[in-house]
C-alpha cells in the first residue's frame, strides 16, 4: 500500500507537523478545517483545504461524516487524525476504513480496546501490569459506591477520554455530585460519551509514560518521558527521558509498555502512561494513547526518530524498521506548552488576536506551532499556542538552554503560560528534577503574567 494523498483531520500545530512530513516523504496533502480555522497558517500551508463546517467542533471537526465525505471527495487515499478531536475514536477509524481509505492509527479493534478506558484497565491486567483501585461506576448510585470503596481521594476519569478532559479530582464525599456533573458534561463535549469511571488518587505520584511503536508483529519502545508538572490534569511541562529514576524502575516501566504493546499486536505510534509513586517507584498503568502525544518532540529529539514518518510508514503496511537495538537516547529534552490562557485567574483560556510572536531560535531549539503575527486564536478550541523544545548533552544543559530560550519568547496581544514557565524553570524543585504532580499546586502562581 502505498499513500498518494493524505488527509489530515487536525488543527493547529500537529496539523502543520504532520503537513512537514508528509510533504518530505513526497505525499500530497489536504488539510480539513473549520470555518473558523480557513485562513490559519496550516490552512495556508497544506495543498488543499477542505471546509467541514462552522467553528464549533462538533459541526466540524468531531463530525465524522463530513470529514469522511470531505476526504472521499478529495481522493484521498489515507486520514491522519493527530490527536484529540476523532483519533481514538473506533467509529470514525472504521468509517474510514469503510469508505476505502487507511486510518493512520491503530487497527479498530486497539482503538475500541484502549479507547474505553475501562477495556484498557482489563487489559493490561490480562498482560500483568498494575493497575490502581477503581473501576466502572454507570449510575449517580454506582459512583458513590464505587467511590465509598475506593475511597477518598479520588479521580473520576473519561471513559473516553484523553489530555485531562472529562477528568475531576474530589476529596469529599460531599463534592461528589457536583464533580461528576461537569466531568461527564466535559466528557460529552469532548469525546461525545459522558461515561466516566473512578480511579484512587495518588498523592505523590508522578506522571511517566514510554513512547512505544509497533506494527502490529512486534513492537518497542523508544523511552520514558515524564510529564508530571500539569494543570487540570493537563500536561504543561514534559522531558525525556524521565529524570531521577533508577535505571531498574526506568527498565521495568520500559517492559510493561512494551508487553502491552506485544499483547494487543499494537500497529503504530502509541504512549503507555504510567502513575509511578515517587517514593518507592512503584508503578500503575493508567490508560495507552493510541495516537501520536503532543509531546512526541522530546522523543524525537533524544532518539532522532521522526514518529510522524514511523507512523506513516506502518500504515503503509511496512514492517518497523526499527530494533530495539536500535533505538540510543542521548542526552536529555525538555518541551513546555504555550497556551492562550492566564494561569493568574485559574488558567481562563484567553482567546484573541496575537498581535506579535517571536519564538526563540538557536543550537538545540525547535518550535512546533502555528501561531505567528495577527494570528487568530479561536474560542472553540485547545488554547495551546506552540510548543517549544530544547535538546541537550545533560538535563543541567537542557534545563538551562530552556531557561535562556523562554526568556527570548515573546508573544503580545494575549495572556499566555509562558511568565508561569520562566517561574517552572528557576524553581530548584524543578532543576533538581523528579517533581511530582502536586509540584504547581506548591508554586506561587501569583504575578507569573506580568
Amino acid at each position: 500500500m502505498t499513500i498518494k494523498r493524505l488527509f489530515i483531520a487536525n488543527r493547529g500545530e500537529i496539523a502543520l507537523r504532520v503537513l512537514r512530513t508528509a510533504h518530505a516523504m513526497g505525499i500530497a496533502t489536504v488539510l480539513g478545517v473549520s470555518e473558523a480555522d480557513r485562513t490559519s497558517l496550516p490552512a495556508r500551508l497544506a495543498g488543499a483545504i477542505a471546509v467541514l463546517g462552522p467553528g464549533p467542533s462538533p459541526q466540524s471537526y468531531l463530525a465524522i461524516d463530513r470529514v469522511v465525505a470531505a476526504a472521499v471527495e478529495h481522493g484521498c487515499d489515507a486520514v491522519h487524525p493527530g490527536y484529540g478531536f476523532l483519533s481514538e475514536n473506533a467509529a470514525f477509524a472504521r468509517a474510514v476504513a469503510e469508505a476505502g481509505m487507511i486510518f493512520v492509527g491503530p487497527a479498530v479493534q486497539t482503538l475500541e480496546g484502549m479507547g474505553d478506558k475501562l477495556a484498557a484497565r482489563a487489559l493490561a491486567l490480562a498482560a500483568g501490569l498494575p493497575v490502581l483501585p477503581g473501576g466502572a461506576a454507570e449510575t449517580a448510585q454506582d459512583v458513590a459506591a464505587r467511590a465509598q470503596e475506593t475511597g477518598y481521594p479520588l479521580l473520576l476519569k473519561a471513559v473516553a477520554g484523553g489530555g485531562g478532559k472529562g477528568m475531576r479530582r474530589v476529596d469529599r464525599a460531599e463534592d461528589l455530585d457536583a464533580a461528576l456533573a461537569m466531568a461527564r458534561a466535559e466528557a460529552q463535549a469532548s469525546f461525545g460519551n459522558p461515561a466516566v469511571y473512578v480511579e484512587r488518587f495518588v498523592a505523590r505520584g508522578r506522571h511517566v509514560e514510554v513512547q512505544i511503536l509497533g506494527d502490529g508483529t512486534h513492537a518497542i519502545h523508544l523511552g520514558t518521558r515524564d510529564c508530571s508538572i500539569q494543570r487540570r490534569f493537563q500536561k504543561l511541562v514534559e522531558e525525556a527521558p524521565a529524570p531521577a529514576m533508577p535505571d531498574a524502575a526506568r527498565a521495568a516501566i520500559e517492559d510493561a509498555a512494551v508487553r502491552l504493546a506485544r499483547h494487543i499486536a499494537y500497529r503504530g505510534a502509541g504512549t503507555a502512561e504510567f502513575l509511578v509513586d515517587a517514593d518507592d517507584f512503584s508503578f500503575y498503568f493508567l490508560e495507552l494513547n493510541a495516537r501520536i502525544q503532543v509531546e512526541h518532540p522530546v522523543t524525537e529529539a533524544i532518539t532522532g526518530v521522526d514518529l510522524v514518518e514511523q507512523q506513516l510508514l506502518v500504515a503503509m503496511g511496512h514492517p518497523l524498521r526499527l530494533t530495539q537495538a536500535m533505538v540510543r537516547p542521548h542526552g536529555h529534552a525538555i518541551e513546555v506548552r504555550v497556551n492562550a490562557e492566564d494561569p493568574d485567574a485559574d488558567f481562563r483560556p484567553a482567546p484573541g488576536v496575537v498581535a506579535r510572536a517571536a519564538w526563540p531560535a538557536g543550537p538545540g531549539i525547535r518550535v512546533d506551532s502555528h501561531i505567528a503575527n495577527g494570528g487568530e486564536v479561536p474560542p472553540f478550541y485547545d488554547s495551546l499556542l506552540g510548543k517549544l523544545i530544547v535538546h541537550g548533552a545533560t538535563r543541567e544543559q537542557a534545563v538551562a538552554r530552556m531557561a535562556a530560550a523562554l526568556q527570548h519568547l515573546r508573544i503580545d496581544g494575549l495572556p499566555t503560560t509562558a511568565p508561569l514557565h520562566r517561574r517552572i524553570l528557576a524553581d530548584p524543585r524543578f532543576v533538581a528534577g523528579g517533581v511530582d504532580t502536586g509540584f504547581l499546586a506548591g508554586l506561587n502562581l501569583t504575578g507569573s503574567n506580568p
